[in-house]
């Protein structure tokens, strides 16, 4: 059956983890195409905040407490959905937790918290939303990582999770294509991106954690879901470092086993950690979209996903330059 996608202007759009990051990052920017909003996070204070703001902006947006571990609460969040407006056209899984601490050290109790918040998010959420979008169409969006295709030394549990967010979302995109379903499944596979992702984040180490450059926008990964919102898209990723990363892991695993301690090293700073209250077992500090990253960039690759037309003007406006120069400097 052919996936057709509304434009954002006619949809209603779920969001979990709407409330930090990439999830307020991609109701912003949705909020500005016009569609109407479902956001979920566990933090209802910053929850209605952010409502609040959309609404005045002229926006109609609903919110629902939410803990995505929990499939009662999601089922909740569908139901709410369709009777405030009647269903919803896209769903975004984004809701995930981060933990920074060697295998054998974190306990059982918290790398099965992990797993509830980031892979069981998911297939409540995509099991959830699949009873809706199987009816009417729309997309199925999932937030993988870079990290689904790379493991990480001391984010061990968090790769893990994101592998099984992979494997889960491809095996779910071939039973419903084998169903003919009208529903576009899309993996998005972001690199570092520069959230409160390890503030949040829970830490054993003894050094604060940190995310290693380069530190890609969530303003673009927010632009990289809306697109797979309106066109249908099997994955994509957010940083064309990320992309590489991926390659190497594939192609030379011996030789990136070799760069565990750059690895380790490059994800903690030196600076002993500040005890804070971390949000795998209650809601979090919310209301940011950036963290504290000093550099930020933002990715040509990504850029060159979201918009291919515009890429290749620019690069044709680039061969063009150096033709003239060359042609110029041989008249010379």
């Amino acid at each position: 059956m052919k996936i057709s996608l509304k434009p954002l202007s006619q949809q209603t759009i779920v969001i979990t983890g709407a409330t930090s990051g990439i999830g307020l990052a991609t109701a912003q920017a949705a909020a500005k195409r016009g569609a109407n909003l479902v956001l979920a996070a566990r933090n209802e204070e910053v929850l209605a905040k952010t409502v609040r703001e959309l609404e005045e902006s002229g926006v109609r947006a609903l919110y629902v407490v939410t803990d995505v571990g929990k499939r009662e609460d999601v089922e909740r969040l569908a139901q709410s959905a369709i009777e405030h407006f009647g269903g919803f056209d896209t769903w975004v899984n984004n809701a995930g937790q981060g933990l920074w601490g060697r295998l054998e050290e974190v306990t059982d109790e918290d790398h099965r918290r992990l797993f509830d918040i980031n892979f069981w998010g998911v297939v409540y959420g995509s099991t959830t939303a699949l009873r809706h979008l199987k009816k009417q169409g729309g997309a199925l969006i999932n937030l993988g990582s870079v990290a689904s295709d790379f493991a990480f030394p001391i984010q061990g549990m968090y790769s893990t999770t994101k592998h099984a967010i992979k494997g889960f979302t491809d095996a779910l995109r071939r039973e419903l294509n084998d169903e003919r379903a009208p529903v576009s499944v899309t993996l998005i596979q972001p690199a570092a991106i520069g959230t409160p992702f390890a503030l949040h984040a829970k830490n054993y180490t003894e050094n604060e954690a940190n995310l290693p450059q380069p530190i890609y926008a969530p303003e673009d990964v927010a632009r990289t879901i809306l697109l797979a919102a309106e066109q249908p898209r099997r994955a994509l990723h957010i940083g064309g470092a990320g992309k590489l990363m991926g390659i190497f892991s594939r192609l030379t695993p011996g030789l990136v086993d070799t760069t565990s301690s750059f690895m380790i090293k490059s994800q903690l700073k030196p600076e002993p950690k500040r005890h804070r209250q971390d949000s795998l077992w209650q809601a979090g500090q919310d209301g940011q979209v950036r963290g504290d990253q000093s550099f930020i960039r933002r990715s040509g690759y990504t850029a060159a996903i979201v918009n291919p037309l515009a890429s290749l003007l620019v690069v044709g406006a680039v061969g063009v330059g150096i033709g003239l120069a060359v042609w110029n400097k041989l008249k010379d």
